[in-house]
């Protein structure tokens, strides 16, 4: 195998890169990326017994994530992060906070999620359905890896308790968004005839 053909099976094109442009495509897909995932959060359903509802904002974040590439992905889910932190009224339900909400784990979580998913798009985790099924279901680990746990800190619920209520109940939904990932995501490289 030569080095150029290494070097493109290691370094493979996102969705965002077929876009035309550099820095200001790319501001503009950092911002559409915190835009997108925080409309998406307000597409909301209360789980009886959880502080943290059913969203549309995990499904959004992996998806920048798959579309963006690790850095913008990165930047974009920060920019999410910051702005609701600040007051931005775009986390669930038109919610803003900080460190204190029972939910804010989800959102760090997201954003090391995006930044992963971003990494294995790049190597093609994003390609086909079976890869994309892989990649989306590990994104999915990482927000409950970190949301779990901060969930049961913040409110002082065991971990069995945040597991009931924090991870039990999204994991259908969650399935749903795999689904719509899996063929979204190989719809669009098979559309643009795969050129990354």
């Amino acid at each position: 195998m030569t080095t150029a053909v290494l070097a493109k099976e290691t370094h493979r094109a996102t969705l965002a890169d077929l876009l035309p442009g550099t820095r200001v495509r790319d501001a503009a897909l950092v911002v559409g990326g915190a835009v997108l995932t925080g409309a998406a959060a307000q597409l909301s359903v209360p789980i009886p017994g959880s502080p943290v509802p059913v969203t549309g904002q995990t499904f959004a974040a992996l998806l920048v994530g798959a579309s963006l590439g690790t850095g913008r992905a990165f930047a974009s889910l920060l920019l999410y992060a910051v702005a609701g932190m600040a007051g931005m009224p775009w986390f669930a339900d038109g919610t803003s906070g900080s460190f204190g909400i029972p939910s804010f784990g989800y959102i760090l979580g997201m954003l090391l999620a995006s930044t992963v998913v971003g990494a294995l798009a790049r190597r093609g985790g994003d390609r086909n359905v079976w890869r994309t099924a892989g990649t989306m279901a590990l994104g999915s680990a990482i927000i409950y890896a970190v949301g779990v746990p901060y969930l049961a800190l913040s409110t002082g619920m065991s971990a069995s308790a945040a597991i009931a209520a924090g991870l039990t109940p999204f994991l259908l939904g969650d399935a749903v968004k795999a689904a719509l990932a899996m063929g979204a995501l190989p719809a669009a490289w098979k559309f643009l005839g795969d050129r990354g």
